[in-house]
C-alpha cells in the first residue's frame, strides 16, 4: 500500500516533468486578420504586439495548453484613417478594451505536423469558443543556443458574435464583410533556468571559436 501511495504521489511530479515552457517572442510573432470590403476585396490588417506562453507536453501534444494575449491598440491597415475608425467605439473600442485573448481548452491531433487548438476567444469583452487550425514546426537551435519552435494557426469568427456590429449596406452588398480571418504565425522561445542558459552560452560561444 505505501508503495502504490508513493506511486501515485510521484505521478504529477512526471507529468510536470514532461511539460515545458515556451514564451511567445513578439519580436518574431504576427498576429493578423483579414476580411472583405464592399464584397469584392479584401482588407488586411496586423497588429504590433502578440504575447503569452505555451506550455508545451512534447510527449503528448494533446496535453498541451496555450495563452495568448493580442495588443488591439497596435492595429495597421496602412491607411490612418481606417485604422482610427477600427480602433474606435465602431470596432475594437480600443479605450476600453485594449487587449483580446485566447486561451486554450482543449487540444486534439489533425494529422502529421497539425492541431487543431479550441479555447476561448476574448474580443471587446465578449468571449465565445472558436477552434484554430495548427500547423507547427520542429524546435531548431537559435543564435544563442536557445530553442525555438514556430506554430501558425487560423480560424474565421463572425465579428458581430463579438460586438463589432458596425454595418452599412449598399448595392454591391455590405461595406464590412461579417466573417474575418484571423491567423497568428508565432515563434516561441523555450524558457530556461539560469544553469541551461549559461550552459547554451558557454555552448554558442565555443562554436564560435
Amino acid at each position: 500500500m505505501k508503495r502504490f501511495l508513493a506511486l501515485a504521489a510521484a505521478l504529477p511530479l512526471v507529468a510536470l516533468a514532461e511539460t515545458t515552457t515556451w514564451k511567445i517572442d513578439p519580436a518574431h510573432t504576427d498576429s493578423s486578420f483579414a476580411v472583405k470590403h464592399l464584397v469584392v476585396s479584401t482588407v488586411r490588417g496586423h497588429f504590433g504586439k502578440t504575447t503569452g506562453a505555451i506550455a508545451l507536453d512534447e510527449a503528448d501534444l494533446t496535453r498541451s495548453s496555450v495563452q495568448a494575449t493580442v495588443d488591439t491598440t497596435t492595429i495597421d491597415t496602412r491607411v490612418a484613417d481606417r485604422d482610427a475608425d477600427l480602433k474606435s467605439a465602431n470596432f475594437f473600442d480600443v479605450a476600453k478594451y485594449p487587449e483580446m485573448t485566447f486561451k486554450s481548452t482543449k487540444v486534439d491531433k489533425a494529422g502529421e505536423g497539425k492541431l487543431k487548438v479550441t479555447g476561448d476567444l476574448t474580443i471587446k469583452g465578449t468571449t465565445r469558443p472558436v477552434t484554430f487550425d495548427v500547423t507547427y514546426s520542429q524546435p531548431v537551435k537559435g543564435m544563442k543556443g536557445e530553442k525555438r519552435l514556430g506554430f501558425s494557426a487560423t480560424t474565421r469568427i463572425n465579428r458581430r458574435e463579438f460586438g463589432l456590429n458596425y454595418s452599412k449596406a449598399i448595392e454591391a452588398g455590405p461595406v464590412v464583410g461579417d466573417n474575418v480571418d484571423l491567423t497568428l504565425d508565432v515563434e516561441a522561445v523555450k524558457a530556461q533556468s539560469p544553469e541551461e542558459t549559461a550552459k547554451a552560452k558557454a555552448a554558442n560561444a565555443e562554436e564560435k571559436k
